[in-house]
């Protein structure tokens, strides 16, 4: 299904964007420079143009067809914040060899520099390779203790040659001690790429838990009230449910998925469990408001708790927070900025028009 063009935010909010570099309108809107017939990101780190010398579209592929060529620093024909090809290799290595010991040397030896490496990863995971790394091999031994393995076999097997470094590595990871790591659920998380930037994901053998844009600001508080509160202990991993959600993102951003199948746990208070049903009842392309949610809850008087519930919610997209707009019709707050709440209700407002019109 091919999705309409959009349309752009307002001229001025775009110039702000673009020289302010702001990654909450990545996929929203792409800048092409007059004088060097070049397009980039809106998040594009090399030197901004006049804003004269600037026009912008929706669309890369319509950047190409107004003679443009893409920036050779922010690549944008590649999905947003892709992985670079070096990470991507460094990964599959990784992969490949889940036990390997990366010295700087040694990823110097693949045309890797660590402190690039350390860079990327602390933008986009929130921690430095090697913690990455380190946190990744207790999450196999967090897996085996729950299998019935032995606290000594997880830590030697871990490549800790004491059991004391590996209880304090453990501990200071997943907030629990190995001890307790058999009661404890693990919560798998992985990186995800979509049209707006990157996000994260994180589920259990129960379903997805957190979607989230990677920079939304409350995303560390998210996921510390997920260990502290709730017991998770948060390893990066894979499974079905992160498969599933990854296949299904895309097919949405493609305009070809308007419900999602997911499985889904949501810990969370009865009320904003109430809340978030209601999201997931609100139809594909269509929105409601603050109020509405609340009498249909039957809870006429509650719009401000059903705002909170609204902010509370770890599924973005999945459960669709971003159907909520203001009793005026305005978009009110998003989580991961208005400027993407904006695109998504342009992309589901495009996508029922196009059914619309091929049903006729």
């Amino acid at each position: 299904m091919n999705i309409p063009t959009v349309v752009l935010p307002p001229h001025a909010e775009m110039v702000r964007a673009m020289l302010e570099r702001d990654t909450a309108y990545e996929g929203v809107f792409f800048t092409a420079v007059k004088t060097t017939g070049i397009f980039c990101r809106p998040s594009c780190t090399a030197r901004k143009p006049k804003p004269e010398n600037v026009e912008f579209f929706a669309h890369a592929d319509e950047c190409l067809s107004a003679g443009y060529r893409a920036c050779l620093r922010c690549k944008p024909l590649d999905a947003a914040a892709i992985a670079p090809d070096w990470v991507q290799r460094l990964l599959k290595a990784v992969d490949a060899d889940p036990e390997r010991r990366w010295s700087d040397a040694q990823l110097l030896a693949h045309s890797i520099e660590p402190l690039k490496l350390r860079r990327w990863f602390k933008q986009h995971f929130g921690m430095t390779f090697h913690a990455w790394l380190r946190t990744r091999r207790l999450g196999v031994a967090l897996g085996g203790i729950r299998q019935g393995t032995s606290i000594d076999h997880a830590a030697f097997d871990s490549g800790y040659e004491s059991l004391s470094g590996f209880r304090d590595a453990f501990q200071k990871s997943f907030h629990i001690t190995p001890g307790r790591a058999a009661q404890s659920e693990p919560l798998l998380f992985t990186r995800l790429t979509t049209p707006l930037g990157p996000m994260i994901a994180m589920a259990e053998r129960r379903g997805l838990v957190l979607l989230e844009f990677l920079d939304r600001p409350a995303l560390t508080r998210e996921v510390e009230d997920l260990q502290h509160r709730y017991g998770y202990a948060v390893a990066p991993g894979h499974n079905a449910h992160l498969q599933q959600i990854e296949e299904q993102l895309a097919a949405y951003f493609a305009g070809k998925l308007s419900a999602f199948s997911v499985p889904l746990h949501a810990p969370g208070s009865d009320f904003a469990r109430q809340v978030w049903a209601a999201l997931q009842q609100i139809p594909y392309g269509q929105t409601s408001t603050y109020g509405a949610i609340a009498a249909g809850l039957g809870k006429p008087g509650a719009s401000r708790a059903v705002g909170l519930a609204n902010g509370h919610n770890r599924l973005s997209i999945v459960v669709p927070c971003h159907r909520v707009i203001g009793a005026d019709g305005s978009l009110t707050g998003y989580g991961g900025g208005q400027p993407r709440k904006a695109f998504l209700l342009r992309l589901e407002n495009a996508a029922v028009q196009l059914t619309q019109q091929l049903a006729l």
